[in-house]
């Protein structure tokens, strides 16, 4: 049997990587990019008016299969506001994932709404559906057909599911859930563009979805991000608020509400566009990325590489390496001998729920979160060490 040390996993990843440096996810340029940008630039319509934001959201929409796509400036303000559209006040509670990046949690308290953390499973590093439900059987009330929370005494308005590293969660469930406690539902897919559970796209489930094209996303518009729905009256509300809440007139400036502007300028459009035409290239890239270092693990007990859910097809965003309870003790160290290397792997983010702004908010038993913040590990997975 191997004995598993910090060398011999470091040894197993570079017969992938090779030696480095290497980041943990670096955007690839390839296709029509620096010709759509110099097209921007050519014609003077480099900010927030432009073909380029029209048709970039179009090409979402179609391969998404959303009846509607907005873009916006980035995943965070994406999430903001689909929240914000979908009815969330000051004082509303929303569930959320403790195990997610802070930007998820940072949109709820933009709100004045109160974040109440939910625990995770190690199965899809998404919310744990079951343990939810039971927890939410004996914490709420209902009143007027609100759900209250009886600690509280607030409302619980929406829930907020996470596609962790692109991997679908347990999004049916969820959906199931949130009809018998009357919740809304916006998905956090910021990563994950390009994945589908039982041939839907994610962020297409709820009643809103919001993807991110940071710079580190398997497509970038540098800074970006998109919002999807199928719901017409949303999608119009979203567009609304998002162009500064204008009103059509032919030379007038008329403000119905306050609005914000989170418009995707068309030079960070264009950018995208040509990055979504390669994505058939770069998911392939990852599928095979996936293989590589599943198979240097595939026979090596104690460790192993995550693989996507039943019935999902993952864009393997981050690929995840899994430690064993009996081998969580070498992740600092594995970390560590890595960067020293200058290549960049990374932890999960630390629990929301511990961090200094938010330790004092509601939350559920995060046992499993915990469990999963010890065992994980992310590998460079940039399709640039496929597509070289």
């Amino acid at each position: 049997m191997q004995k598993i040390s910090v060398d011999f996993i470091v040894k197993s990843i570079q017969k992938v990587i090779g030696k480095g440096p290497h980041q943990l996810h670096e955007p690839l340029f390839y296709g029509r990019e620096i010709n759509y940008l110099k097209n921007t630039i050519d014609k003077n319509f480099v900010s927030s008016v432009g073909e380029y934001v029209k048709k970039f959201e179009e090409t979402i929409q179609k391969y998404t299969k959303a009846k509607f796509a907005i873009a916006v400036v980035n995943g965070t303000q994406a999430i903001y506001i689909s929240l914000k559209a979908c009815g969330v006040k000051k004082n509303d509670e929303v569930l959320v994932p403790a195990l997610t990046f802070v930007g998820t949690v940072n949109a709820i308290s933009y709100l004045g709404a109160e974040p109440h953390f939910v625990d995770s499973e190690i199965e899809n590093f998404g919310i744990d559906c079951q343990k939810l439900e039971n927890y939410l059987n004996k914490t709420v009330k209902f009143k007027d057909k609100k759900c209250i929370n009886k600690r509280t005494g607030k409302v619980i308005k929406a829930i907020l599911p996470v596609h962790v590293f692109g991997h679908p969660c347990n999004i049916q469930e969820i959906i199931k859930i949130s009809k018998k406690f009357n919740l809304i539902v916006v998905e956090d897919a910021a990563e994950a563009l390009g994945s589908f559970y039982k041939k839907k796209h994610l962020g297409t489930f709820g009643d809103a979805g919001c993807i991110s094209f940071n710079g580190n996303k398997i497509i970038t518009t540098g800074g970006g991000g998109m919002i999807v729905t199928n719901k017409k009256k949303l999608a119009k509300k979203i567009r609304h608020l998002t162009t500064t809440a204008k009103k059509k007139h032919k030379w007038e400036y008329i403000h119905d509400e306050i609005g914000y502007n989170f418009r995707m300028p068309n030079l960070n459009a264009a950018l995208g566009l040509a990055q979504i035409e390669k994505i058939h290239v770069f998911l392939k890239a990852k599928r095979i990325l996936f293989k590589k270092y599943f198979n240097i693990f595939k026979n090596i007990k104690g460790i192993s590489l995550y693989k996507e859910p039943k019935d999902a097809i993952s864009n393997y965003w981050l690929q995840t390496l899994i430690l064993d309870n009996g081998y969580v003790n070498l992740k600092n160290k594995i970390l560590k001998k890595f960067h020293i290397k200058s290549i960049y792997i990374r932890p999960v983010w630390k629990l929301i729920s511990e961090l200094k702004p938010y330790k004092k908010k509601q939350k559920m038993n995060l046992s499993g979160s915990k469990a999963i913040y010890k065992k994980i590990i992310n590998l460079p997975s940039s399709q640039s060490l496929i597509l070289k």
